[in-house]
């Protein structure tokens, strides 16, 4: 029966297991995190789009399914998840403190005696006979029982900080698949791009070689100096050189895409053969309100969750600068055969409390250390906050600043198209020196990539717009490892 201190002790752990030390968590409100009512650009302000497979409103098959490819080939995507599945099982871990030890054992011995282990008797005929001790066999089985009472809620804390980390990790896995998914998409529009500007180097190269065999029929004609011939060798031999430049682009592109979905670098070449025009998307995104961001960011929601911890950490050190009760017990039996273990059996309670009296200051550093975090905490979430709105407008800016250039690029390359035509009959005729057939073939060059190149900053700063919103996962549940796909690597084991 437990004795009448321990039974003490016991009672006043129960109704003290309920105080928690340490600040309760809040979280910040929109105004304090300097979160203003409306972007400073104009944008459409509206409620956001569903922008979970934000991919999708490009309309290329492939693209999405290579997007799609991360969230199961990827391997930056399959170490956040294995981070994901630690933070878990810190969490289990965390979570075990709450409760009872309890061990069992068990052990069997056997002595023989070697030497010297004899008796002497004496019979009563005065016979002096000496006996031989045999050896002897013993059982013993026990248990034992350890409990921390979680007096100031010290333990409670530290699972309020797991729990915290474990959906700050989901957000970093979420932040992750989201950073792979835009650098997929990014690189994509690079390939399609090098593929266009291949096109108009080609096209380019094939009416330069016309040129430079009209020159020199004009040179040997006797109508023009050999000076046509060699601008016109010149200008064919730079378009020349602006090829392999533009190739290796093409292959850095394309490697990329296959690393970035798992794959050795020449995976996807076969696929991305073909070329096919650069992917563009819709022509304007609704943003929402700047509190929307919050929302559906995993890396703000990362750094929020991060806060939390940081919090209840708080409470964790202040419990220390408390009493700390133990509770146990165990039960032994042992015998000198296996079937009477059981007939004598001992058991053992105890408790003990214990208080720091003198530390040189250590305990209360770690708590003024563990505020220190926290506010550090608050600092790195708000940063977070207010570089996720900067993002956001700079990719709205960026969006509408490629369009003008589209547009712009559109009419220069009508005009520099017509340019080139008229100068390449004139030259034809003679009616125009060969400067100017140059001037104008450079324009329609510089008019033909540029036109490509704000097409491709469109569609990059799209993925950006999309990237900034936070979208490309499920912004309405914390992921867990139960839920995410199981990469091959994994399988394997």
């Amino acid at each position: 029966m437990m004795n009448r201190p321990i039974a003490i002790l016991a009672l006043i752990a129960v109704p003290l297991a309920g105080c928690t030390v340490g600040p309760e968590y809040r979280p910040n409100s929109a105004a304090q995190l300097g979160v203003p009512q409306t972007y400073s650009v104009a944008a459409q302000q509206t409620a956001q789009a569903d922008l979970q497979r934000w991919w999708t409103t490009f309309d290329d098959p492939l693209l999405a399914r290579l997007v799609e490819q991360a969230a199961s080939q990827n391997l930056d995507v399959a170490l956040a998840v294995t981070r994901l599945r630690q933070a878990r099982e810190a969490l289990v871990q965390q979570r075990a403190s709450l409760f009872p030890s309890i061990s069992a054992g068990g052990s069997a011995s056997r002595s023989e005696p070697l030497r010297g282990q004899s008796t002497q008797v004496t019979l009563p005929d005065g016979t002096v006979t000496s006996f031989s001790q045999g050896g002897n066999t013993s059982f013993s089985l026990g248990g034992d029982v350890n409990y921390q009472a979680d007096l100031f809620g010290g333990i409670r804390r530290g699972v309020q900080a797991g729990r915290a980390e474990l959906e700050a990790s989901g957000y970093d896995y979420a932040a992750v698949l989201v950073s792979v998914q835009g650098e997929i998409a990014r690189n994509y529009i690079l390939a399609r791009a090098a593929q266009a500007q291949l096109v108009n180097a080609r096209e380019s190269l094939a009416i330069q070689d016309d040129n430079l065999e009209i020159a020199g029929f004009r040179v040997q004609a006797g109508l023009v100096s050999s000076l046509d011939q060699e601008q016109a060798r010149a200008s064919r031999a730079q378009t020349a050189a602006s090829i392999p430049s533009i190739e290796a682009n093409y292959n850095s592109a394309v490697s990329r895409l296959a690393v970035l979905t798992g794959q050795a670098p020449g995976a996807l070449k076969g696929e991305m053969a073909a070329t096919r025009p650069i992917p563009q998307g819709p022509a304007s995104v609704a943003v929402g309100i700047p509190a929307d961001t919050l929302r559906q960011r995993p890396d703000i929601r990362s750094a929020e969750r991060g806060l939390a911890a940081a919090v209840a950490r708080i409470g964790v050190a202040e419990a220390q600068l408390y009493p700390q009760l133990s509770l146990g017990g165990s039960i032994d039996g042992g015998a000198s055969n296996l079937g009477s273990v059981f007939d004598v059996i001992t058991g053992r309670l105890f408790a003990s409390i214990a208080q720091t009296i003198f530390d040189a200051g250590r305990t209360r550093s770690q708590v003024r250390a563990s505020q220190a975090a926290a506010d550090g905490a608050f600092l790195a979430y708000k940063q977070t906050v207010l570089i996720a709105l900067e993002e956001v407008e700079n990719a709205v800016v960026a969006l509408q600043a490629a369009q003008a250039r589209e547009r712009e690029f559109a009419i220069a390359l009508d005009a520099a198209r017509n340019s080139a035509i008229l100068s390449r009959s004139s030259y034809r005729a003679g009616l125009a020196d060969f400067l100017t057939l140059s001037q104008a073939e450079a324009s329609l060059i510089s008019a033909r990539n540029g036109l490509v190149q704000a097409r491709a900053d469109r569609s990059s700063a799209l993925i950006q717009l999309y990237l900034a919103l936070g979208g490309g996962w499920d912004a309405t549940r914390v992921p867990a490892p139960a839920d995410l796909p199981t990469t091959p690597a994994m399988e394997a084991n």
